[in-house]
């Protein structure tokens, strides 16, 4: 029994302490979340366990409760809106209440579950769109505007700021130019002011050392006067010196590119109007770039001809040669041209495009440079093309239309078969005279005899049976006179079946002795399947040459000549096709460098002005023109009879005594030619000092070719004409050739005539007729 009740009292205690510990830990709950517990009257009064099961499960609702509404009051401060929108009033108010219950309840940390629900309900809440109110968007859309109009008062003030400093810099450049501009005339001031400076010390010295010092004034010193006086004299500085050792000193020079310190001006600006540059190029549109690209590539192709046009055409190759280049050198050589597509001229002998074995040829004659007319003629009759040349007499004319006519030949078969040279030659060269014929036989045999080139001569006064046995024996080219041909054409010694070449050498002179009907005739005896056509096709550089290299090539006409007159012109027009026109020099008139004297003088004074001429002692050989036959030959003797060696040259003398003559002078045998107008064209003669017209010539084109006799081949002559008053049809034309030659002067006499005021077959002007009261 007393164990019982030991184990009941156990049990009981057991029982109390449970009931004490829980009733601490509901108190201690209930202190937590701010519900005080009334006391009880008896602290150790004892409760009914049901009561505690009330109270938990009440504080168990309640705390839920209060959850539920924290739970509540974070789903509705996510849903507020944006902080820049301002709460309503009544929002502000329940959340300022609700903040106070929140911090009255002391916070929990949350479940997973909570979590998880409250990560949800944000992203739905995020999710939402968010409506704003007018006023709201009238806010955003004003800052966006204020925004933007920042934005742009920035750019415009950068803008404005980098172009005053540009602006600065160009003022602060110019204001450099100007002082640089000053500083050279201040120096100049300057050191003339230290001139003289230097002139009075130097008089000092002077004065001081031969006349004794000067002697200077002893300052008085007063007895309130400092002991020691530290003034300083300029008068005592020894270190001034009038000597330019100690007056210019060396200046220092720093490190860079020859500028004090290294500063380059040069190289400042050049930084600036890179930075200019960079700026512009932001700014511009892709249209502008690419006009800035054409622009700077038009510049640069201007500067590149400005560097190659600083060299002369004789500095450069020939394929540096550009279209200025080559006009500059006809002007140089007094070359003018006409009939579209001309080829450029000759440089000289290497660049050309002849024939080695013709160059070989040339060399060794000794044709050191080609003349004017064979630089531009040659590459045009190479390209076999027509050619008009008109050039004054001794510009080297035969070589001209020499050196294309053997190249074309050379392209041709050589004529060795009889059936072959009963075809005829393959080129004729007709000249006015004879003479002008043998001349241009000598230089023709120079030239083809080396490459087996046959020429025959076919000539008046010689033996008609000779010439065509020669030509039955076959030839190349035939070198005629135009009477002499018609003859051996009619009477069958020739035939021009193969003839493709055809040259007119003084084409004007043949006209003026009557040949035209002549040389027309003899172009008919050619084949007329061969003439090129009178289109483009003729000036056409490769569709010639394609042909020149077939068998069947286009008939090439060449024509020279000193004048162009009217019917040569004619001529031209109906037989050349679309021809190449050369012209060297001024056309129809006399050669610059020949000094041209006129006397008016009576027929009777003519012998005696003749002898002062002639026993001035003239360096021979001589010529002098007369008009008549017999006159040349009464002169010749009475020339003669005085103690001269003179010789006769006219159409009444037989072939060998014209032959003869023209050897007699060139050997110097004969000193004086006494000759008509035969020897007036053409004629080549070395070295004629002096040309005298005792007789006046008929036209002023034969005076042209007389006079033309000298100052050949770049030397200078002396011309000396006789007129009379029967001459005054000339007198006009003869005063204007005087006065537009450089070398000569026009006489007052001549100058003066009543001839030469009016252009002959003019109406005189009234105040230029005499009237007899």
């Amino acid at each position: 029994m007393g164990n019982e009740k030991k184990r009941r009292s156990r049990s009981k205690e057991r029982v109390d302490n449970s009931r004490d510990k829980r009733a601490k830990r509901s108190r201690s709950k209930s202190k937590e979340r701010g519900h005080k517990r009334p006391r009880s009257r008896d602290r150790f009064e004892r409760r009914d366990p049901r009561d505690d099961k009330v109270e938990r499960r009440e504080e168990k609702h309640k705390s839920d409760r209060d959850r539920k509404d924290e739970r509540d009051r974070k789903d509705e401060k996510d849903r507020k809106p944006s902080k820049d929108i301002k709460p309503p009033l009544e929002d502000l108010k329940s959340q300022s209440k609700a903040d106070g219950k929140q911090e009255a309840v002391k916070k929990e940390p949350l479940s997973l579950e909570e979590l998880l629900e409250k990560k949800k309900a944000e992203e739905a809440a995020k999710s939402k769109p968010v409506f704003l109110t007018k006023e709201q968007r009238a806010a955003e859309a004003l800052k966006r505007r204020q925004e933007e109009v920042s934005k742009q008062r920035k750019l415009q003030d950068d803008e404005r700021k980098i172009i005053q400093s540009m602006q600065m810099s160009r003022q602060e450049d110019r204001k450099e130019d100007r002082d640089r501009d000053r500083r050279p005339r201040d120096r100049e001031r300057e050191e003339e002011k230290q001139k003289d400076k230097d002139k009075e010390k130097e008089q000092d010295a002077i004065k001081e050392r031969y006349l004794g010092l000067i002697k200077k004034k002893r300052r008085v010193r007063r007895l309130n006067d400092r002991k020691f006086v530290f003034d300083w004299d300029a008068g005592e500085d020894t270190s001034l010196d009038y000597n330019n050792l100690y007056k210019e000193r060396h200046q220092v020079q720093f490190y860079g590119r020859g500028n004090l310190a290294g500063i380059d001006i040069k190289a400042q600006k050049r930084d600036q109007s890179k930075f200019y540059g960079e700026l512009l190029e932001k700014r511009r549109t892709e249209a502008e770039k690419a006009q800035e690209k054409v622009r700077l590539k038009k510049v640069k192709r201007k500067e590149e001809k400005q560097l190659w046009d600083d060299r002369h055409w004789s500095e450069k190759d020939k394929d540096e040669m550009t279209e200025r280049d080559w006009r500059i050198f006809r002007e140089d050589y007094n070359i003018t041209i006409k009939g579209g597509k001309i080829p450029e001229p000759i440089r000289n002998w290497k660049e050309s495009a002849i024939h080695k074995e013709l160059l070989e040829i040339v060399e060794k004659i000794g044709y050191k440079e080609p003349t004017p007319i064979q630089r531009q003629a040659i590459p045009i009759g190479v390209q076999n093309r027509d050619i008009i040349g008109v050039a004054e007499t001794g510009s080297g004319k035969t070589l001209a239309f020499l050196i294309p006519l053997l190249s074309w030949i050379q392209s041709l078969p050589k004529i060795e078969r009889t059936e072959d040279a009963d075809q005829g030659p393959y080129a004729i060269i007709l000249a006015p005279t004879r003479e002008l014929a043998q001349q241009i036989e000598e230089e023709t045999v120079k030239f083809g005899q080396p490459l087996g080139i046959r020429t025959v001569v076919v000539v008046g006064g010689l033996s008609r049976e000779e010439q065509g046995f020669r030509l039955r024996m076959g030839c190349e080219i035939v070198i005629a006179t135009p009477g002499r041909l018609i003859d051996v054409l009619e009477n069958r010694y020739l035939v021009l079946n193969q003839c493709t070449y055809i040259v007119l050498d003084e084409a004007d002179r043949m006209i003026d002795l009557g040949f035209e009907p002549d040389v027309q005739k003899i172009l008919e005896y050619m084949p007329v399947t061969n003439l090129k056509p009178d289109t483009e096709e003729a000036e056409d550089s490769k569709l010639l040459l394609a042909n020149y290299h077939t068998k069947k090539k286009y008939r090439q006409t060449v024509m020279f000549t000193a004048t162009m007159p009217p019917a040569v012109e004619r001529l031209a027009r109906t037989y050349l096709r679309r021809p190449a026109v050369v012209y060297i020099g001024s056309i129809g008139k006399p050669v610059e460098r020949v000094e041209q004297i006129v006397h008016i003088v009576g027929e009777n004074d003519k012998r005696r002005k003749l002898m002062e001429y002639l026993s001035k002692g003239v360096d021979p050989p001589i010529i002098i023109f007369v008009n008549q036959k017999k006159g040349a030959d009464v002169l010749a003797k009475g020339l003669e009879k005085l103690g001269y060696n003179a010789c006769t040259l006219h159409g009444g003398k037989g072939q060998e005594q014209r032959e003869y003559a023209l050897a007699s002078l060139k050997s110097g045998a004969k000193d004086i030619l006494v000759a008509t107008d035969v020897a007036g064209r053409g004629i080549d003669i070395k070295d004629v000092s002096m040309v005298i017209n005792y007789d006046m010539a008929k036209t002023i084109e034969d005076y042209t070719h007389r006079i033309g006799r000298t100052g050949r081949a770049g030397k200078t002559g002396i011309a000396v004409s006789f007129c009379t008053n029967d001459d005054s049809a000339l007198f006009y034309d003869l005063k204007q050739m005087l006065l537009s030659s450089p070398v000569s002067s026009c006489p007052p006499e001549l100058m003066n005539h009543s001839e030469c005021q009016n252009k002959p077959n003019q109406p005189k002007r009234r105040r230029d007729e005499m009237i007899f009261a």
